[in-house]
């Protein structure tokens, strides 16, 4: 079955106007005048056809692959929200994945929430193609804005620290 990968990386809003989507992988050139691309793919788990997560490479025409990051949808709490409300426990094979098989006229990835993949892509492409996000970022629509936590009180200078 399809896993919807254009669908998938349209809700990531990457902001690449120079991209395409082949089968289940996205591949942009985030700044047109260089030689490195960028692949995105989804990464498979143990079970078959399912997926744990995104994996980020930056590929050079000649030299190949020179740098890759795998980016799971449990530590972006992709599935947070879907699994919290399925009751869906770690460690079990649905916990922050997605298989092949959904629900009729749903995507298999049905529930995620990408802005933290999103903001990890962005900051994985900030040091290999800089200033290529803010130049073809558009902006992001309300309600997908992840939530800012204040940031801790500073002690004063020499106060003692305890623990």
């Amino acid at each position: 079955m399809s896993l919807q990968a254009p669908e998938f990386f349209t809700e990531l809003c990457l902001p690449f106007h120079d991209y395409t989507v082949v089968g289940n992988t996205y591949y942009a050139a985030p700044v047109p005048s260089t030689p490195l691309r960028l692949r995105i793919d989804f990464t498979r788990t143990i079970h078959a056809d399912t997926y744990g997560g995104l994996r980020v490479a930056v590929v050079h025409p000649d030299r190949g692959e020179i740098d890759a990051v795998a980016l799971s949808f449990v530590d972006h709490g992709t599935f947070h929200r879907r699994d919290e409300a399925n009751h869906t426990r770690p460690n079990t094979k649905q916990y922050g994945t997605f298989d092949t098989y959904h629900r009729p006229g749903r995507p298999p990835w049905d529930g995620a929430v990408t802005t933290g993949l999103r903001d990890a892509i962005e900051q994985y492409t900030a040091v290999w193609f800089p200033g290529a996000w803010a130049a073809s970022a558009p902006k992001r629509a309300a309600g997908r804005r992840s939530r800012s936590t204040p940031a801790p009180p500073v002690a004063p200078a020499g106060a003692a620290r305890t623990r």
